[in-house]
């Protein structure tokens, strides 16, 4: 089924998210209907406020073609980033580390608006999926970042709060008439 993706100037946007303390049912469903409503989007990344849900679940698959040669690892072995794609988990702890490095962004929830934005290169990530199995990954590149970007959601911060300040004055009409068009 799909979902709403909840736009720019959308309160659940800018909420903390309560963490998932017991998996149930519904979220299984949920993160089934996540992953369709990002696949139609055309999405690789998908956070649950942005579906209006104030809950800390991510959904993420990351196309082959995107990103094809990315060895990760996953608790303590290398591997290929699409053995774990799609990617659900609950209450992620992630800690970004080394050289920043900039990248366009874009954002479901924030339609037609790219720009670069600087974030650490890699990340070492728990990710706790629906299952209770626990995924300790280490990575860089294009799933470092989108760990970053759905994980920022959970905190109510979107891409367009880490643009630099001269991005912000360039963008800043077209996300004032976001918020004024309500899209």
């Amino acid at each position: 089924m799909l979902l709403e993706i909840k736009q720019y100037g959308d309160h659940v946007l800018r909420e903390e998210c309560a963490r998932v303390e017991k998996v149930e049912l519904e979220h299984n469903t949920l993160a089934v209907n996540m992953l369709e409503t990002m696949y139609a989007a055309q999405g690789i990344g998908l956070a649950a406020p942005q579906v209006g849900l104030g809950i800390q679940l991510v959904v993420i698959d990351i196309p082959e073609d995107e990103e094809p040669a990315e060895k990760i690892t996953v608790n303590g072995e290398q591997k290929d980033m699409r053995s774990i794609m799609p990617l659900v988990f609950i209450n992620p702890e992630l800690e970004p580390y080394g050289k920043e490095e900039l990248c366009t962004e874009g954002c479901l929830s924030v339609r037609d608006i790219r720009s670069q934005v600087a974030r650490p290169s890699r990340v070492r990530a728990k990710l706790y999926k629906l299952d209770g199995k626990v995924l300790e990954i280490d990575c860089g590149g294009l799933l470092a970042r989108c760990l970053q970007h759905e994980c920022d959601h959970l905190r109510g911060v979107l891409f367009t709060d880490r643009i630099s300040s001269a991005a912000k004055v360039t963008l800043a009409k077209r996300l004032k008439r976001m918020l004024n068009l309500g899209t």
